[in-house]
């Protein structure tokens, strides 16, 4: 038998808590935000950024550190996913964890902060940008350090 806390939460009614306290934006309403200026932040892992593609402009921040990026307090914080004045949208591959992402992110101090309704795959399945990762050099061309560079990338600009 598996033993419960009384005060235990399911992962449905923390998704339910998660969502009735941030914005939810389709993808489009994200790609005309981020027109504005606001900044997406796409916590996919390594893997799926790399099979599927990024959103051009992104910032690529796993979610294990994703707090630890966005608090201006912490010990790394990211210069610009750490500013409160910025809005911040959040995606994930389908829309789940990026909710709960977006509602931690709400709780360290950030005012405004959403997720994207579907995720990147709605995102794509919507016609809006997206742009392949180059391919990893590998240990013969330079480093190829997965962990350095998965904490915190940006796409580059398309030109």
């Amino acid at each position: 038998m598996i033993a419960m806390h009384d005060d235990r939460v399911t992962i449905d009614e923390r998704l339910a808590e998660a969502r009735s306290r941030i914005r939810r934006l389709s993808p489009s309403e994200a790609a005309e935000a981020q027109a504005r200026g606001a900044v997406i932040i796409d916590t996919r892992d390594s893997q799926d950024r790399g099979a599927e593609g990024v959103i051009p402009d992104s910032v690529r921040i796993t979610r294990d550190t994703l707090e630890w990026r966005a608090d201006p307090t912490a010990e790394l914080p990211d210069p610009v996913i750490a500013d409160f004045e910025i809005d911040l949208i959040v995606v994930c591959n389908e829309g789940y964890g990026s909710s709960i992402a977006a509602d931690s992110l709400r709780q360290l101090g950030h005012v405004t902060v959403a997720d994207v309704i579907g995720g990147y795959r709605a995102w794509k399945a919507a016609g809006l940008p997206t742009e392949r990762l180059p391919a990893p050099m590998s240990p013969v061309d330079g480093p190829s350090s997965e962990s350095a560079n998965e904490s915190v990338e940006r796409s580059s600009p398309s030109t």
